[in-house]
Protein backbone atom coordinates (compact mmCIF):
# COMPACT_ATOMS: atom_id res chain seq x y z
CA UNK A 1 0.00 0.00 0.00
CA UNK A 2 1.16 3.72 -0.60
CA UNK A 3 2.39 5.60 2.18
CA UNK A 4 -0.41 7.83 3.32
CA UNK A 5 -0.15 11.26 1.59
CA UNK A 6 -0.85 14.33 3.67
CA UNK A 7 -3.01 17.14 2.04
CA UNK A 8 -2.18 20.50 1.50
CA UNK A 9 -3.19 23.93 1.32
CA UNK A 10 -1.51 26.62 -0.74
CA UNK A 11 -1.64 30.16 -1.71
CA UNK A 12 -1.20 30.51 -5.02
CA UNK A 13 -0.39 34.09 -5.30
CA UNK A 14 -1.59 37.18 -6.96
CA UNK A 15 -2.25 36.86 -11.04
CA UNK A 16 0.81 35.51 -12.91
CA UNK A 17 2.94 37.18 -9.92
CA UNK A 18 5.95 34.98 -10.16
CA UNK A 19 5.91 35.59 -13.77
CA UNK A 20 6.27 38.67 -14.21
CA UNK A 21 8.39 42.06 -13.07
CA UNK A 22 7.67 42.61 -9.25
CA UNK A 23 6.99 46.32 -8.71
CA UNK A 24 10.50 48.20 -8.21
CA UNK A 25 9.58 49.54 -4.82
CA UNK A 26 8.58 45.61 -3.66
CA UNK A 27 11.25 43.78 -5.84
CA UNK A 28 10.93 40.70 -3.36
CA UNK A 29 6.92 40.39 -2.99
CA UNK A 30 6.47 37.05 -3.75
CA UNK A 31 9.80 35.82 -2.98
CA UNK A 32 8.82 33.95 0.02
CA UNK A 33 5.70 32.30 -1.11
CA UNK A 34 7.72 30.76 -4.56
CA UNK A 35 10.50 29.63 -2.06
CA UNK A 36 7.73 27.63 -0.42
CA UNK A 37 6.04 26.11 -3.38
CA UNK A 38 9.53 25.33 -5.05
CA UNK A 39 10.30 23.18 -2.25
CA UNK A 40 6.78 21.16 -1.80
CA UNK A 41 7.76 18.72 -3.62
CA UNK A 42 11.19 17.75 -1.24
CA UNK A 43 8.84 18.55 1.84
CA UNK A 44 6.74 15.43 0.62
CA UNK A 45 9.55 12.84 0.52
CA UNK A 46 7.60 10.65 -1.70
CA UNK A 47 6.36 11.48 -5.28
CA UNK A 48 2.97 11.08 -5.35
CA UNK A 49 0.96 8.89 -8.62
CA UNK A 50 -1.08 12.02 -9.64
CA UNK A 51 -2.61 15.41 -7.73
CA UNK A 52 -6.11 16.32 -7.14
CA UNK A 53 -5.96 19.64 -7.38
CA UNK A 54 -8.98 22.33 -6.64
CA UNK A 55 -8.35 25.50 -7.53
CA UNK A 56 -10.72 28.82 -6.45
CA UNK A 57 -11.37 29.74 -10.17
CA UNK A 58 -13.91 27.15 -11.41
CA UNK A 59 -17.07 26.83 -10.16
CA UNK A 60 -19.38 23.88 -11.71
CA UNK A 61 -23.06 23.29 -10.98
CA UNK A 62 -21.67 19.75 -9.76
CA UNK A 63 -18.66 18.85 -8.55
CA UNK A 64 -17.06 18.16 -11.82
CA UNK A 65 -13.34 16.82 -12.70
CA UNK A 66 -11.60 17.32 -15.91
CA UNK A 67 -10.96 14.28 -17.73
CA UNK A 68 -9.06 15.37 -20.75
CA UNK A 69 -5.65 13.40 -21.53
CA UNK A 70 -3.59 16.76 -22.27
CA UNK A 71 -5.55 19.47 -20.88
CA UNK A 72 -4.81 22.64 -22.36
CA UNK A 73 -4.03 26.00 -20.50
CA UNK A 74 -7.09 28.54 -19.79
CA UNK A 75 -6.03 31.72 -20.13
CA UNK A 76 -8.44 33.01 -17.31
CA UNK A 77 -7.31 36.67 -17.10
CA UNK A 78 -7.06 39.59 -18.96
CA UNK A 79 -4.50 42.77 -19.88
CA UNK A 80 -1.73 41.19 -18.62
CA UNK A 81 1.78 41.14 -20.29
CA UNK A 82 2.05 39.48 -23.75
CA UNK A 83 3.99 36.77 -22.49
CA UNK A 84 1.99 35.12 -20.46
CA UNK A 85 -0.20 34.17 -22.76
CA UNK A 86 2.33 32.09 -24.20
CA UNK A 87 2.90 30.06 -20.73
CA UNK A 88 3.19 25.97 -21.28
CA UNK A 89 2.55 23.54 -18.56
CA UNK A 90 2.40 20.15 -20.59
CA UNK A 91 1.44 18.16 -17.76
CA UNK A 92 -0.64 14.81 -18.34
CA UNK A 93 -4.19 14.49 -17.32
CA UNK A 94 -5.69 11.82 -15.16
CA UNK A 95 -8.80 10.53 -16.53
CA UNK A 96 -8.66 6.86 -14.80
CA UNK A 97 -8.17 8.80 -11.67
CA UNK A 98 -11.63 11.40 -12.84
CA UNK A 99 -13.38 8.14 -13.39
CA UNK A 100 -12.31 7.22 -9.47
CA UNK A 101 -12.90 10.68 -8.14
CA UNK A 102 -16.26 10.66 -9.08
CA UNK A 103 -17.20 7.44 -7.79
CA UNK A 104 -15.59 8.62 -4.48
CA UNK A 105 -18.09 11.58 -4.56
CA UNK A 106 -20.99 9.37 -5.72
CA UNK A 107 -21.00 7.09 -2.44
CA UNK A 108 -21.30 10.30 -0.82
CA UNK A 109 -23.89 11.41 -2.11
CA UNK A 110 -22.92 14.31 -5.03
CA UNK A 111 -24.09 14.46 -8.21
CA UNK A 112 -20.89 15.09 -10.48
CA UNK A 113 -19.96 15.82 -14.09
CA UNK A 114 -16.40 15.17 -16.26
CA UNK A 115 -15.57 17.91 -18.45
CA UNK A 116 -12.63 17.02 -21.07
CA UNK A 117 -12.25 20.19 -22.93
CA UNK A 118 -11.31 22.50 -20.09
CA UNK A 119 -7.87 23.54 -19.75
CA UNK A 120 -6.15 24.25 -16.28
CA UNK A 121 -6.83 27.47 -14.86
CA UNK A 122 -4.03 30.16 -13.60
CA UNK A 123 -4.91 28.68 -9.71
CA UNK A 124 -3.54 25.38 -11.51
CA UNK A 125 -0.83 25.97 -13.79
CA UNK A 126 0.72 29.16 -11.44
CA UNK A 127 1.90 27.11 -8.65
CA UNK A 128 2.34 23.90 -10.48
CA UNK A 129 5.02 25.27 -12.39
CA UNK A 130 6.69 26.06 -9.67
CA UNK A 131 6.00 22.92 -7.46
CA UNK A 132 6.40 20.42 -10.51
CA UNK A 133 8.18 22.62 -13.26
CA UNK A 134 8.95 19.77 -15.72
CA UNK A 135 5.25 18.59 -15.15
CA UNK A 136 5.99 14.69 -14.84
CA UNK A 137 2.98 14.37 -12.57
CA UNK A 138 -0.70 13.44 -13.78
CA UNK A 139 -2.65 16.39 -12.72
CA UNK A 140 -6.45 15.97 -12.00
CA UNK A 141 -8.65 19.16 -11.47
CA UNK A 142 -12.04 19.55 -9.52
CA UNK A 143 -13.92 22.51 -9.37
CA UNK A 144 -15.98 24.00 -6.53
CA UNK A 145 -19.48 23.29 -6.05
CA UNK A 146 -21.76 26.23 -6.60
CA UNK A 147 -23.35 27.79 -3.64
CA UNK A 148 -19.63 27.75 -2.15
CA UNK A 149 -20.98 26.15 0.63
CA UNK A 150 -18.52 25.31 3.34
CA UNK A 151 -19.69 22.23 4.63
CA UNK A 152 -20.24 20.82 1.17
CA UNK A 153 -17.00 21.50 0.81
CA UNK A 154 -15.55 19.76 3.75
CA UNK A 155 -17.70 16.88 2.77
CA UNK A 156 -16.28 16.69 -0.75
CA UNK A 157 -12.93 16.68 0.99
CA UNK A 158 -14.04 13.97 3.36
CA UNK A 159 -15.05 11.49 0.37
CA UNK A 160 -11.70 11.95 -1.13
CA UNK A 161 -9.43 10.57 1.66
CA UNK A 162 -9.25 7.37 0.25
CA UNK A 163 -6.88 8.67 -2.28
CA UNK A 164 -4.86 9.85 0.03
CA UNK A 165 -3.85 5.98 1.02
CA UNK A 166 -3.31 5.26 -3.13
CA UNK A 167 -0.42 7.91 -4.07
CA UNK A 168 -2.72 10.80 -4.75
CA UNK A 169 -1.59 14.03 -3.14
CA UNK A 170 -4.85 16.39 -2.96
CA UNK A 171 -3.97 20.08 -2.93
CA UNK A 172 -6.57 22.91 -2.40
CA UNK A 173 -5.20 25.76 -4.56
CA UNK A 174 -6.55 29.50 -3.23
CA UNK A 175 -5.46 32.39 -0.83
CA UNK A 176 -6.09 32.77 2.86
CA UNK A 177 -6.63 36.60 2.44
CA UNK A 178 -8.57 37.49 -1.11
CA UNK A 179 -10.15 41.19 -0.49
CA UNK A 180 -8.41 42.39 -4.12
CA UNK A 181 -9.43 45.90 -3.56
CA UNK A 182 -7.80 46.41 0.01
CA UNK A 183 -4.88 44.29 -0.61
CA UNK A 184 -2.37 46.35 -1.45
CA UNK A 185 -3.83 49.56 -0.43
CA UNK A 186 -2.37 49.65 3.29
CA UNK A 187 -5.74 49.31 4.71
CA UNK A 188 -7.72 46.49 6.59
CA UNK A 189 -4.81 45.01 8.15
CA UNK A 190 -5.87 44.95 11.45
CA UNK A 191 -8.62 42.85 10.18
CA UNK A 192 -6.94 40.61 7.42
CA UNK A 193 -4.38 39.70 10.67
CA UNK A 194 -7.47 38.74 13.06
CA UNK A 195 -8.32 36.57 10.24
CA UNK A 196 -5.21 34.85 9.81
CA UNK A 197 -4.64 34.39 13.46
CA UNK A 198 -7.90 32.85 13.74
CA UNK A 199 -7.81 30.48 10.60
CA UNK A 200 -4.43 29.19 11.85
CA UNK A 201 -5.83 28.52 15.34
CA UNK A 202 -9.00 27.14 13.45
CA UNK A 203 -6.92 24.61 11.59
CA UNK A 204 -4.37 23.70 14.35
CA UNK A 205 -7.44 22.70 16.41
CA UNK A 206 -8.14 18.83 14.85
CA UNK A 207 -11.22 18.33 17.49
CA UNK A 208 -13.06 21.62 16.15
CA UNK A 209 -11.68 22.50 12.85
CA UNK A 210 -14.61 21.31 10.81
CA UNK A 211 -17.38 23.06 13.38
CA UNK A 212 -15.41 26.49 13.01
CA UNK A 213 -14.84 26.29 9.50
CA UNK A 214 -17.70 26.05 8.80
CA UNK A 215 -18.35 29.01 10.48
CA UNK A 216 -15.96 31.35 8.97
CA UNK A 217 -17.59 34.14 8.16
CA UNK A 218 -18.32 34.83 11.20
CA UNK A 219 -14.19 34.55 12.72
CA UNK A 220 -12.55 38.20 13.26
CA UNK A 221 -11.86 39.84 9.68
CA UNK A 222 -13.38 36.57 7.89
CA UNK A 223 -15.79 38.90 5.56
CA UNK A 224 -13.00 41.62 5.36
CA UNK A 225 -10.50 39.21 4.42
CA UNK A 226 -13.35 37.18 2.04
CA UNK A 227 -15.50 39.42 0.42
CA UNK A 228 -16.28 36.29 -1.34
CA UNK A 229 -14.86 32.94 -0.60
CA UNK A 230 -14.26 30.98 -3.81
CA UNK A 231 -10.46 31.22 -2.56
CA UNK A 232 -10.84 29.96 0.72
CA UNK A 233 -12.81 27.12 -0.30
CA UNK A 234 -9.83 24.72 -1.43
CA UNK A 235 -9.06 24.93 2.29
CA UNK A 236 -12.05 23.15 3.19
CA UNK A 237 -11.36 20.33 0.67
CA UNK A 238 -8.28 19.94 1.71
CA UNK A 239 -9.12 20.07 5.53
CA UNK A 240 -11.69 17.71 5.24
CA UNK A 241 -9.53 15.14 3.37
CA UNK A 242 -7.82 14.81 6.76
CA UNK A 243 -10.65 15.23 8.87
CA UNK A 244 -9.51 14.69 12.60
CA UNK A 245 -6.00 14.39 11.48
CA UNK A 246 -3.23 17.14 13.10
CA UNK A 247 -2.05 19.79 11.02
CA UNK A 248 0.56 22.54 10.40
CA UNK A 249 0.90 26.24 9.29
CA UNK A 250 3.64 25.57 6.56
CA UNK A 251 3.74 28.84 4.79
CA UNK A 252 3.13 32.15 6.51
CA UNK A 253 4.23 35.81 5.61
CA UNK A 254 3.41 39.35 5.62
CA UNK A 255 2.53 40.13 2.12
CA UNK A 256 2.03 44.12 2.48
CA UNK A 257 1.02 43.65 5.87
CA UNK A 258 -1.13 41.25 5.58
CA UNK A 259 -0.79 37.68 6.86
CA UNK A 260 -1.01 35.22 4.18
CA UNK A 261 -0.60 31.34 4.89
CA UNK A 262 -0.68 27.82 3.85
CA UNK A 263 -1.35 24.61 5.78
CA UNK A 264 -0.31 21.24 5.87
CA UNK A 265 -2.97 18.47 6.95
CA UNK A 266 -2.30 14.67 7.71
Amino acid sequence: MAERLPTLFIPHGGGLCFFMNPPPQFPHLWDGLAAHLRGIDASLGVRPKAVVVISGHWEAERPTVNVGERPPLLFDYYNFPEHTYRLTYPAPGAPELGARVRELLCGAGFETDADAERGFDHGVFVPFKLIYPDADVPVLQLSLREGLDPAEHLAMGRALAPLRDEGVLIVGSGMSYHNLRQMFSGQGNEAANAFDDWLGETVADAARRDAGLVRWREAPGGRESHPREEHLLPLMVAAGAAAGEPAVRDFNERLRGKGLSGFRFG
